[in-house]
């Protein structure tokens, strides 16, 4: 994982919410490896230009590869697919779209912002 460090003469970020990275940090399409506290995030930035925030931890191979996972959609519905055993996953949600004949599992998502260049997460840091 890759720890970014970044200045910004941005204002305090509002209550329950922490700033991540510079959304510069990001790559259109491509994950990034990020902490909330102790948790690994994995942030993927969408040719719309939204950010979403889900668990870099792969719930079906217990690796943190999320933030490796190929982007992509279902219809209107932005994905990521494992990159270990390709389980597919909705970025909004976290749902498993492809279980591929495994047990359900489901990513858990934050919901992300970005102002003043800056990316925010909100919720717990663990």
């Amino acid at each position: 994982m890759t720890t970014v460090t970044h200045d910004t003469d941005a204002a305090a970020p509002p209550a329950g919410w922490t700033a991540i990275c510079a959304v510069t940090d990001l790559e259109t399409e491509r994950g990034r490896a990020a902490l909330l506290g102790a948790t690994q995030i994995a942030l993927f930035l969408t040719h719309a230009g939204r950010v979403h925030a889900v668990q870099n931890l792969d719930p079906y191979s217990g690796a943190h590869v999320i933030s490796r996972g190929i982007v992509g959609t279902r219809g209107d519905v932005p994905t990521v697919a494992s990159p270990m055993y390709k389980q597919v996953f909705d970025l909004r949600t976290g749902v498993c779209l492809e279980t591929n004949g495994k047990e359900q599992h489901t990513l858990r998502v934050w919901p992300a912002a970005v102002a003043d260049g800056i990316v925010y997460l909100r919720g717990e840091q663990s």
